[in-house]
């Protein structure tokens, strides 16, 4: 049988593709119509290019050679050469005045749509600049570094200190040396020379208060207490009243003695200072006898107890003199501290003899004492009686300065004090029954009352101007 006449297939359906009697397939076909890799090229450069997005701005010889490497040199068409697109610039390092440690200045100058540039993409993670890591271009500057140049869009500091804060600023501080020198000074200015064994015993005497141990007596008395009473009350004393103390030989350095005073100043500041004086001259605890009123005070009757005040009674007086305490007493009262101060200096009545009866029953000697400068502290030139009626207090004090000028007006005025002890009124010649006589009673108080009011007198004399 004849063969069929061959009908010529169409392209590509017979044989393996790209093998057999050389007839074209569709890669080769492809191929062909696409033309070379030139012509692919022109394609493309022909075709509206797209303005991609730059992220990072590169020197432009580096683009120029990734350009020529991307186009074969056989096939490659000659491009016109893009205009170069401002690069980041890198100063060299600079002082700052301000910070005194040398940084990179990086300035991004502002440039064509193309070359635009992220501030947020300069700075990485690790807050150093990557246009920093690039390398700097060949081309110098046009303007040298000193002369200052155009203001740039924006400018980032970088610091190389690693010593630095975050926040770009040189570490400030003291260094410990200076400290502990700083504060031996200090302690030595306040404490003396032997400052070290006295701040060892403070530090003794906090552990001790801390852990509970330490004493009272059966009326009250807190010594550690009192000491510190008296170390915070010597300054006032000295520098701020620059108290003059006179006869202070009188006061007995042991055995029972009643100290009498006169009282004034609006507040018993005179009976805290007096309890001073009586410590640093003669070493003792001058146990004061207080009101009811004073005990029954919040904070301040606990207080008093603890600094060695007792209730103004016969009996604690008597027990206290007996047991060879020195007790101090202010007879007027708070007729004396209430007083208005156009009657300054002028004593109230002393009451009814009833510290001159406990001094004659124990036999101890009185010591009158006369305190000149307490008036001036707080001159009180008013009163409110119905206000202190319903506060329960026997006055509320008006003077120049409270209640004014609030807490301001609670300062007291820094007036000249003069303290004289007097010659001690002996009681140990009179019989024991002597105390239960009225008339021998209130002679030996009027005694001691004139003995008091003349030293007012004269020591006014003698003091002058109070604020001199």
């Amino acid at each position: 049988m004849a063969d069929a006449p061959h009908e010529e297939s169409p392209i590509g359906t017979r044989g393996r593709p790209g093998r057999g009697t050389g007839s074209a397939t569709p890669s080769s076909a492809a191929r062909s119509l696409a033309g070379t890799p030139a012509k692919k090229a022109a394609a493309k450069k022909a075709a509206p290019a797209k303005k991609a997005p730059v992220k990072k701005a590169a020197p432009a010889k580096k683009a120029a050679a990734k350009k020529a490497a991307a186009v074969p040199p056989e096939t490659a068409t000659p491009v016109p050469p893009e205009p170069e697109a401002p690069a980041v610039q890198i100063a060299p390092k600079i002082d700052v005045p301000t910070i005194g440690n040398p940084v990179e200045v990086i300035t991004v100058t502002p440039g064509s749509v193309e070359a635009e540039v992220d501030p947020s993409e300069l700075v990485g993670a690790t807050g150093e600049s990557e246009a920093a890591q690039a390398p700097a271009s060949e081309e110098p500057t046009d303007a040298p570094v000193d002369e200052p140049h155009e203001r740039p869009a924006f400018s980032l500091i970088v610091n190389d200190d690693p010593e630095a804060s975050d926040d770009g600023s040189s570490p400030q501080g003291i260094p410990l040396a200076d400290w502990i020198s700083a504060l031996t000074h200090g302690a030595r200015t306040v404490l003396g020379e032997d400052w070290e064994a006295k701040a060892a015993e403070l530090l003794a005497l906090v552990r001790r208060r801390i852990t509970g141990d330490y004493e009272i007596d059966e009326f009250g008395l807190d010594p550690q207490l009192h000491a510190i009473g008296m170390a915070a009350l010597r300054p006032l004393a000295e520098k701020w009243f620059r108290i003059e103390v006179r006869g202070a030989e009188h006061i007995p350095s042991d055995g029972g003695a009643l100290v009498v005073a006169n009282h004034s100043g609006t507040i018993p500041v005179d009976a805290a200072m007096t309890t001073l004086i009586v410590n640093d001259h003669a070493g003792r605890a001058l146990r004061l006898l207080g009101a009811d009123l004073v005990f029954e005070l919040p904070f301040i009757g606990e207080l008093a107890r603890k600094m060695g005040a007792t209730l103004a009674c016969n009996e604690d007086a008597e027990r206290l003199l007996a047991e060879g305490h020195i007790v101090g007493v202010w007879p007027e009262g708070f007729k004396g501290i209430g007083k208005p101060y156009s009657e300054r200096y002028k004593l109230q009545r002393f009451g009814r003899g009833g510290f001159v009866s406990a001094a004659m029953r124990a036999g101890v000697p009185i010591v009158p004492v006369s305190i000149v400068g307490a008036e001036e502290i707080y001159p009180l030139v008013g009163n409110v009686p119905s206000l202190a009626r319903l506060l329960g207090i026997p006055y509320v004090p008006i003077t120049p300065f409270f209640p004014w000028l609030g807490p301001l007006g609670m300062i007291p005025l820094p007036s000249k004090w003069i303290v004289e002890f007097g010659e001690p009124v002996r009681t140990d010649a009179y019989p024991v029954e002597a105390a239960d006589d009225p008339m021998l009673v209130f002679n030996v108080t009027d005694q001691v009352r004139e003995t008091i009011q003349q030293t007012l007198y004269a020591l006014l004399v003698d003091r002058g101007h109070p604020f001199v």
